[in-house]
């Protein structure tokens, strides 16, 4: 695994109203967001704002009982094998899978794994979003 972020995700109860308060803070969306989630490119990475108990979901988790904390850290890779790579070696440090590697509806692979202290990881292979040679991610316009 590269050590980097990619992605920063927050579960939200409204996700209009997120959109809207870091529009106002001056981040502009993306091309990629949609009515269930905005993406913004924050830098070399990018933070996105989605329903809190669809993230929760996606994670494999529930969002009440299970330590989640409404935010999940993202770990794009260039490939779409590595998805499984890297969370064999997330499993392999100590971490726990909550979430084995599969398609997404939307084109892309992930899985998710939490560190020994419950963070959440989501490990994807995304083909719409650009990984730069310095592991900058580069969300589409």
């Amino acid at each position: 695994m590269e050590a980097r972020l990619s992605l920063i995700t927050l579960g939200v109860r409204d996700v209009t109203r997120a959109r809207a308060f870091y529009e106002a803070l001056g981040f502009r969306a993306s091309g990629a967001s949609q009515a269930e989630v905005a993406f913004f490119q924050a830098g070399a990475l990018a933070l996105a704002v989605w329903d809190r108990a669809a993230l929760a979901a996606d994670a494999g988790l529930s969002e009440a009982g299970s330590g989640f904390s409404g935010v999940a850290i993202a770990h794009n890779v260039r490939e779409k094998h590595e998805v499984e790579a890297v969370l064999a070696e997330a499993e392999r440090a100590g971490g726990r899978i909550t979430r084995a590697a599969e398609d997404a509806a939307w084109g892309g692979r992930t899985g998710y794994f939490a560190d020994p202290d419950g963070h959440v990881w989501e490990v994807a292979w995304n083909p719409h979003f650009e990984i730069a040679a310095d592991g900058a991610l580069k969300l589409p316009e």
